[in-house]
């Protein structure tokens, strides 16, 4: 199922291996912002060699698509690749204050409350020449969980937190229209200068050993 929001498309599926293989698989034909998103992943990819573990249909698993240049946002070099970064966590970090949860952005972009995670980001940069010529930020935001694999260190839904259930087609198309807001404050300096304040504002690095 795929529905526009203004800014771009979400496209639903009920089970794939990676949102962000499928955004990858259909690079060329996505237009800007377009999103995809699916209810369960058999081989969902976390930083490095991690893989992302959800229930079916009790978290979001998503992966968005950032266009950069002709038929996207403004050019954006890759020594700025950063920027991308800046611009979903602090979508998420907005999302979940509007839930009157208090979060705080792990370096580089995992999102925490207090000392527990409640979402990780993939954010894969295809490059053309000193330029980002596309991104693809997959996310997993624990939403509904109430129980969670013991092996697992620190996670920490957002049902735990609040204790309510989100549904989760509404709730995607709240967070996406958020990432869309934070996503055209690229296309100015005042924009820019704005995200990247607020990143540093919420961003904190583990000490060594943690």
């Amino acid at each position: 199922m795929k529905q526009s929001y203004g800014c771009g498309a979400i496209e639903w599926l009920d089970c794939t291996d990676s949102t962000n293989l499928d955004v990858r698989r259909r690079l060329h034909t996505l237009d800007n912002l377009s999103v995809i998103a699916a209810r369960f992943q058999t081989a969902g990819r976390g930083q490095g060699d991690h893989i992302w573990v959800s229930p079916e249909a009790e978290n979001l698993t998503f992966s968005l698509l950032m266009r950069f240049g002709e038929g996207g946002l403004s050019p954006l070099p890759a020594m700025e690749a950063v920027r991308i970064t800046h611009t979903a966590t602090l979508a998420l970090h907005s999302f979940l204050a509007e839930e009157g949860v208090e979060a705080r952005i792990k370096w580089p972009n995992d999102i925490w409350v207090g000392d527990r995670k409640i979402c990780g980001m993939l954010i894969e940069n295809i490059l053309d020449g000193a330029n980002v010529a596309c991104s693809i930020v997959g996310i997993g935001l624990n939403l509904n969980q109430k129980e969670f694999d013991p092996s697992l260190p620190n996670p920490v839904s957002l049902y735990q937190l609040t204790g309510c259930t989100y549904p989760l087609e509404t709730t995607l198309i709240r967070l996406y229209k958020e990432i869309c807001r934070r996503a055209a404050q690229l296309d100015t300096s005042d924009g820019r200068y704005e995200l990247e304040r607020n990143f540093n504002k919420y961003v904190f690095h583990l000490e060594a050993g943690q």
